[in-house]
């Protein structure tokens, strides 16, 4: 995580300004650091060099961040502040910061033709800014995992993101993409085990039965909710007293607390029962302000903020994305400084409530929460689409819906539901025509499906052989079935390297700890990484930064960001 040392600097800089009297773009320098940190291996400000700049200004910035071609000059004066400091401060000489300011002076003129050209953005810039500028559902934009993934730190800058004259065009006014949703039976057997409607429930058992009754106005006393937590062991005994008010489990008068009629735990409850608490629940939690849901201002300001983000996307979202969002869309209100624990915590509690889950560094809707949102949006009349079952499907379709950020569990379920209906030659014929030219991401995922075929799907896999981005894959699929199979040459080898890299770097975003304990065990050797900028695979430079990021040996990762460079140099991107 980049955040200590990227608020320390900031804090530093601040200082710097002030004594100086120089006016100091904070936002735009912090976003210099995080980018750098996130995505160029700089873990202190020392760390910057002339190519930092080119890599921020020229690639990432174009990929990441949303914003007018004609905010460049703002984000390179900010590079320029920054170097003045570097050089104040002792971080970088004077030599350095003259090849700083030559190589800034160059990047100026090609800034803004680089934010504006389209083929650079990845995935996530480019589907905020289909909400953004065209009004139109996620579905416009390009299929969800081809190129960047929103998995991956830091967020998107939204500073262009604007409305215009004929009404408004932010993300959250334009319609709601289709969803996929789980079974019925699914969403309340999951609903039965979340943790603040078990709490509702018990909560109203220990007052019914303790005899207590509530305060003039209806709420729980505070020596009854310090009694509960200790004996029942409940953490928000208050706002499990506030749910079971708001979805009817009890009646509430001046002198008492009575269950209501039927009143009885989750477990003893039919799926219809769960469904309509479950419903009411995830209303109780997004409906509106919240002083004590969480304990983040922000987040307790309006919970449905994050809720709706989570849901449009239809995919994890980084925490640190999460946190800017909130920065965002409370600009004025920025409690906790700079800390993140305020957030990270925050987002335990409404884990807690069943409506979301952190996966590692990211965090998305359960698909219990997803299914109450869908119901809440329906009962308001808003259109809420329910995505159609890919099973019904074309191989491009199934491969898509996978990759739009389904569970293990849905994904499992499409997959053996598509798979049911054709012969495993006609599935492994689909779907290997179906990733033809695609993205590595889409290839490794009918790849992934056609691995568990059996060797009756031979006669319809071995034609792709003469498929260059293919036949690696079919080649391997061959040899692991125990049928004859070409040997691959050198450059087939190091292409699929690179290929099985580019399929992993939206896990690696997701979990950077586990891809690199998986690269100490078992990544590219010294000699591969030095030939790998070779290859002509169009992602080839990016998995080399993400070899440069998360490589633990010193040496290979440097080796791996000299190879990034060269590739670059070869215009392949």
């Amino acid at each position: 995580m980049s955040i200590e040392w990227v608020n320390g600097a900031i804090e530093e800089i601040r200082a710097w300004g002030r004594s100086k009297d120089v006016a100091v773009d904070v936002d735009e320098v912090r976003l210099l650091c995080d980018y750098a940190s996130d995505y160029l291996d700089v873990s202190e400000l020392s760390d910057f060099t002339p190519g930092t700049f080119e890599h921020l200004l020229l690639d990432i910035y174009p990929r990441k961040v949303i914003a007018p071609p004609e905010s460049a000059a703002e984000t390179v004066a900010a590079a320029r502040t920054l170097v003045d400091f570097l050089l104040d401060s002792g971080e970088i000489g004077a030599k350095m910061a003259t090849r700083m300011r030559a190589k800034i002076d160059e990047i100026a003129p090609e800034m803004p033709a680089a934010l504006a050209d389209t083929s650079k953005f990845g995935m996530a810039k480019s589907i905020f800014g289909a909400m953004g500028a065209d009004g139109d559902a996620l579905g416009t934009g390009p299929p969800l995992g081809s190129g960047d993934d929103m998995m991956g730190p830091p967020s998107q800058h939204l500073r262009g993101v604007t409305a215009d004259e004929e009404g408004c065009e932010c993300p959250g006014c334009s319609p709601l993409p289709p969803v996929r949703l789980p079974p019925p039976e699914e969403v309340a057997r999951a609903a039965r085990e979340t943790g603040l409607l078990q709490d509702a429930h018990r909560v109203v058992a220990w007052m019914v039965e303790g005899g207590h009754t509530p305060t003039v106005k209806g709420s729980l006393r505070v020596r009854d909710a310090a009694r509960i937590t200790r004996e029942l062991g409940v953490a928000s005994p208050a706002l499990a007293f506030e749910l079971a008010v708001a979805i009817e489990l009890v009646e509430v008068s001046r002198a008492a607390v009575r269950p209501a009629p039927g009143f009885r735990p989750p477990a003893s409850r039919d799926d219809g029962e769960v469904l309509e608490l479950w419903a009411g629940t995830v209303a109780f939690l997004t409906g509106g302000p919240a002083a004590d849901l969480t304990g983040s201002v922000q987040l307790d300001r309006e919970p449905y903020a994050v809720h709706e983000l989570l849901y449009r996307l239809r995919a994890p979202m980084a925490v640190l994305a999460v946190r800017e969002h909130l920065d965002e869309t409370w600009a004025d209100d920025r409690p906790g400084g700079d800390d993140p624990r305020e957030l990270e915590a925050a987002l335990d509690v409404l884990g807690h409530c069943g409506t979301v889950e952190r996966l590692g560094e990211v965090v998305r809707l359960t698909p219990h929460g997803l299914w109450g949102l869908r119901e809440m949006y329906s009962r308001m009349g808003l259109v809420a689409p329910v995505a159609s079952d890919p099973a019904h499907g074309d191989a491009e379709g199934l491969v898509a819906g996978l990759l739009a950020g389904v569970s293990a569990e849905q994904a499992e379920r499409d997959i053996d539901g598509w798979l049911e209906r054709r012969s495993p030659a006609e599935a492994a014929l689909e779907l290997l025509t179906a990733v033809r030219g695609a993205t590595a991401v889409a290839r490794g995922v009918a790849v992934t499906i056609v691995d568990g075929l059996g060797p009756e799907a031979a006669p319809a896999v071995r034609p792709f052989l003469d498929d260059p981005e293919l036949r690696p894959h079919v080649v391997h699929w061959l040899a692991s079935h125990g049928l004859s199979a070409p040997a691959l040459t050198p450059e087939e080898v190091l292409w699929v390297s690179v290929d099985m890299l580019a399929l992993a770097m939206p896990g690696a975003e997701d979990d950077p700890e586990e891809f690199a304990e998986n690269l100490a065990v078992a990544g590219p050797p010294a000699h591969v990484i030095e030939e790998m900028w070779r290859v002509e695979h169009p992602d080839v430079a990016e998995v080399l930064d993400l070899l440069g990021r998360h490589l633990p040996d010193r040496n290979l990762a440097k080796a791996a960001r000299k190879a990034a460079f060269k590739a670059r140099s070869r215009g392949i991107h």
